[in-house]
This record gives C-alpha cells, sequence and structure tokens, in this order.
C-alpha cells in the first residue's frame, strides 16, 4: 500500500520525516514544521502511520504552500522571464552556465555536464614513423 500525498508515490519503509522529502518543494526543515504541526512523531515508518493522521497530514501538506508541479511552473517561468529581459542571469541559464556568481575556469563540471576539456584529456597516441 503505497501513501501518496500530492500527486507523488511517499516511499513506505523510509521514516515519515524523510519520505515527506520526495515532495517537490519540501525539504527536512519544512517536513519537521508540517510533521509537529500536524502532531506526528516523525521517527514512524509512512506505512505505519493510521488512516485518520495521514488524511491530516494530507490535508496539511495540500492546504499549505505552493507544491510539486505547480513550483516547478512558477520556477520555469521566472527561469523564462529572466531570458526574455534580456539580464545577465538569464543569459547564464541560457548558455548551461552557472548562475550565481561561481568560477568557471575550474570546479562547473555539474553545470556543464562533465566536460573534460584540457589539453591531455583526449590525447590520442603518436603513430610511429
Amino acid at each position: 500500500m503505497a501513501v501518496r500525498i500530492a500527486g507523488v508515490n511517499i516511499p513506505d519503509e523510509k521514516r515519515i520525516e524523510i519520505a515527506l522529502t520526495y515532495i517537490y518543494g519540501i525539504g527536512r526543515t519544512r517536513s519537521n514544521q508540517i510533521l509537529e504541526k500536524v502532531g506526528i512523531d516523525k521517527d514512524i515508518r509512512a506505512n505505519k502511520i493510521p488512516a485518520e493522521e495521514l488524511n491530516k497530514l494530507r490535508a496539511e501538506i495540500e492546504s499549505g504552500d505552493v507544491l510539486e508541479g505547480e513550483l516547478k511552473r512558477q520556477v520555469m517561468m521566472n527561469v523564462k522571464r529572466l531570458k526574455e529581459v534580456g539580464s545577465y542571469r538569464g543569459s547564464r541559464h541560457a548558455k548551461g552556465l552557472p548562475v550565481r556568481g561561481q568560477r568557471t575556469k575550474t570546479n562547473n563540471r555539474t553545470v556543464r555536464g562533465n566536460k573534460r576539456a584540457t589539453m591531455g584529456s583526449g590525447r590520442r597516441s603518436v603513430e610511429k614513423k
């Protein structure tokens, strides 16, 4: 029996504190705040929660902030707006480079897709004469 909250299947065997973080827009801190407000122990497993407490939890999460699809849509629209305005941040998003002022000479492999475009990286062996 998979628990479904806000359109996301919550993993059964994880602690509810961790399981709630599978919902886009809920991190550890927000998860703890929600559980404290509803009155559910954060150490209980997701599949051990009684149905009435699960309904209270579901109502609290869905009545609160913007989550999942709507939040992803908002983020996408914000990035699109930055690109259309022609801001520096928008151009960085468009080029797929770091947006928040990080250096790019080194240490941006995760943003660029792990390219190793240094001198000796793609070297072929030299043919003998």
